[in-house]
């Protein structure tokens, strides 16, 4: 095999920098096309918050988790 030559550290910053573009341009596009989406009125539910909304279940100050 022959011996090839280690790319230089500015090649390597280049090819991080490109990599790094094309990720934040993907994350832009899917924040773009996301949309919120809207839940339907819950019928009988408790008022308030959501009380999943931080993957615990919250009732009354008390947590715990499913």
């Amino acid at each position: 095999m022959a011996n090839q030559a280690s790319p230089s550290p500015q090649d390597v910053a280049a090819r991080i920098a490109d990599a790094a573009a094309r990720a934040n341009a993907e994350a832009e596009a899917r924040r773009a096309a996301e949309t919120k989406q809207e839940l339907p009125p819950e019928l009988g539910g408790r008022k308030g918050p959501e009380p999943t909304r931080y993957g615990d279940w919250e009732k009354k100050g008390i947590v715990s988790d499913f």
